[in-house]
């Protein structure tokens, strides 16, 4: 096991004459929070398509924990440690926070399970799942709320509730696509907040568009624009960077 976690060399996304992403080398290392930022069209969120599994790359190699999983399907990618969050709120609305967990919790643990027992036990009996989705219920600060339906929950605690979704399959590269997307500036910190908190282990990838949030939490940024990587370091580093003031954050620093 190396510190790198992920290790993306040379990938490129087609759309017939379109180019989403073009020639993108990233590493990411284990346990940093690393945030991708760049102008509308950068190519950030088909970035993370090709990572999560929703894309297939058109060139390129992408590794995870050393081994390659370009040709590995999401749940796969899922199982060995990769895990995404989106835009939009991906719960189930019509059923409870804790069977909502519950099923993540499940999906993730049944692969461990012999075909027999997993197919006529009675998936309530399973001690060790729902002591987990308690757990887990627990952290997200939705343990009192655990019998009501998603699709009735504020959306600041639906988004919560998908961060306890992609805790619930033990990731070990988190994306998260805009999870702060439609909320008010206290929602956000909060949320950025319960991400530290409980991913605290994990690599993290982040899309965001707030600049402020981003230069506070993140141990190195990478920008995209036009689907190249632009440039990559620490917050202070991307903030002197002249390129990346000229491309995207409004301007050169001026003398």
């Amino acid at each position: 096991m190396t510190d790198t976690a992920l290790k993306i060399r040379d990938l490129t996304k087609k759309f017939g004459e379109l180019t989403a992403t073009s020639h993108v080398d990233l590493d990411i290392e284990r346990g940093e929070f690393r945030s991708v930022i760049g102008p509308n069209g950068a190519g950030k969120t088909t970035l993370f398509n090709l990572i999560s599994g929703a894309l297939q790359p058109t060139s390129g190699r992408i590794e995870f924990d050393g081994e390659p999983i370009a040709d590995l399907p999401p749940h796969e990618r899922v199982r060995r440690g990769v895990s995404r969050s989106f835009q939009i709120t991906n719960v189930f609305s019509g059923l409870t926070v804790h069977e909502n967990v519950r099923l993540a919790v499940q999906s993730k643990r049944y692969a461990d399970l012999g075909r027999t027992e997993a197919l006529f036990r009675d998936t309530g009996s399973f001690d060790e799942m729902n002591d987990r989705t308690d757990e887990i219920l627990r952290r997200i600060g939705l343990d009192d709320r655990s019998e009501e339906l998603a699709g009735t929950l504020a959306y600041g605690d639906q988004r919560r509730l998908e961060i306890g979704l992609v805790l619930a399959t033990d990731p070990q590269l988190v994306l998260l696509d805009e999870p702060t997307a439609g909320m008010s500036s206290e929602e956000t910190r909060e949320t950025l907040a319960l991400v530290n908190e409980v991913l605290a282990d994990q690599s993290i990838m982040l899309i965001e568009h707030d600049i402020d949030l981003i230069m506070d939490v993140s141990d190195r940024i990478t920008v995209l624009t036009r689907g190249e990587v632009l440039a990559t370091g620490t917050p202070t580093e991307i903030a002197e960077n002249d390129a990346v003031q000229d491309a995207y954050l409004g301007g050169g620093r001026g003398e």
